[in-house]
């Protein structure tokens, strides 16, 4: 009887609809002794013993690098709990024909909220004044309207479409940099496509909302701060990669951005000692932006669908990311 290991910490043991889901399809199911292992800090010698009897994964963010790969050879599905897949290193699945899917589907709303949540913890001081108040204060200081702001998205996909919903209902002018934009939402919710130097010097916020890869590792540095409107804010709920951490602090420190709003970090989990962490201006969460617990039932269920598909050689249409299997994909032989 196949076997599909869960790693995501918040579905371990959980009694979630998509496990009579795996087992009707006639999978055994599995979970880490660790719970915390999926959070890619153990090295690759343990990340093959614990899925080492996998014939699918259903990952939250454990690296898949080519020697664990290489060190799988039951492996054929990699479904991956949400969007991002920069700790799957794809071509090397590809290459041992294991797919590798995402539930495009199923947390964006849950980011965008988290998204909206930062701004709004930047705006209003909410932090700050929570801790005025706990200590016995009244700290009534003036705060940043986010009506009529204009918000500047960088990657208009599913997370950055919710988040300009979002942001219209606030009142907000919204901008967006898209190499790909639909032109109808575009229209019909009245945001203006621009490039990203525009989107930089006219964005009271600026909202990161691409993926990670080579081409974007490190985008907001020294040089993309120094090209945002001055007093601006940065958000990121993508991926820490995308901003080098140790410019985001020159900048704050300088005054050019007046805050940020963080729910990734270059290293995860953050340590206690980040430079970033000594200012009241920034506030943080541990990458929980995409899993609420609608958006984590939905990631499960809609990676288990993925599994369940292609273990029955039907193929889950938009969730594959290496498509290219598609013409040679047969469960049995692969």
């Amino acid at each position: 009887m196949p076997t599909v290991m869960i790693t995501p910490e918040a579905m371990i043991g959980v009694p979630g609809p998509w496990v009579p889901m795996l087992v009707d399809a006639g999978f055994t199911i599995k979970y880490p002794e660790d719970k915390t292992f999926t959070r890619g800090h153990t090295g690759a010698a343990d990340t093959i013993r614990v899925l080492s009897d996998a014939d699918a994964l259903i990952a939250g963010g454990e690296y898949c690098t080519p020697e664990v790969l290489a060190a799988l050879p039951r492996l054929k599905i990699i479904a991956r709990a949400g969007v991002g897949y920069d700790r799957v290193d794809v071509p090397a699945a590809t290459k041992r024909g294991i797919a590798v899917t995402i539930t495009p589907t199923a947390n964006h709303e849950s980011v965008a909220e988290t998204t909206f949540g930062l701004i709004l913890g930047v705006a209003k001081g909410i932090v700050v004044h929570d801790a005025g108040v706990r200590s016995g204060r009244w700290p009534r200081t003036l705060t940043e309207p986010v009506r009529g702001k204009t918000l500047g998205i960088v990657g208009l996909g599913r997370i950055g479409r919710s988040t300009a919903m979002i942001a219209r209902a606030m009142k907000m002018n919204v901008l967006a940099t898209e190499t790909f934009p639909d032109h109808d939402f575009v229209t019909r919710h009245g945001i203006q496509l621009v490039d990203f130097d525009t989107l930089l010097s006219r964005s009271d916020y600026v909202s990161i909302h691409c993926p990670l890869n080579e081409a974007t590792k490190g985008l907001f540095n020294h040089q993309v701060f120094a090209k945002m409107k001055p007093g601006s804010v940065l958000i990121n709920t993508a991926r820490g990669g995308l901003v080098v951490e140790a410019d985001l602090v020159d900048a704050l420190r300088s005054g050019h951005l007046s805050g940020a709003g963080l729910d990734v970090f270059e290293q995860e989990p953050a340590k206690a000692d980040n430079p970033l962490f000594q200012f009241d201006n920034v506030v943080l969460s541990p990458h929980f932006g995409g899993i609420d617990k609608l958006a984590m039932e939905n990631m499960a269920i809609e990676s288990a669908d993925c599994i369940v598909k292609l273990s029955r050689n039907e193929w889950p249409t938009g969730a594959v990311v290496n498509e290219e299997l598609r013409s040679t994909w047969n469960w049995s032989q692969s």
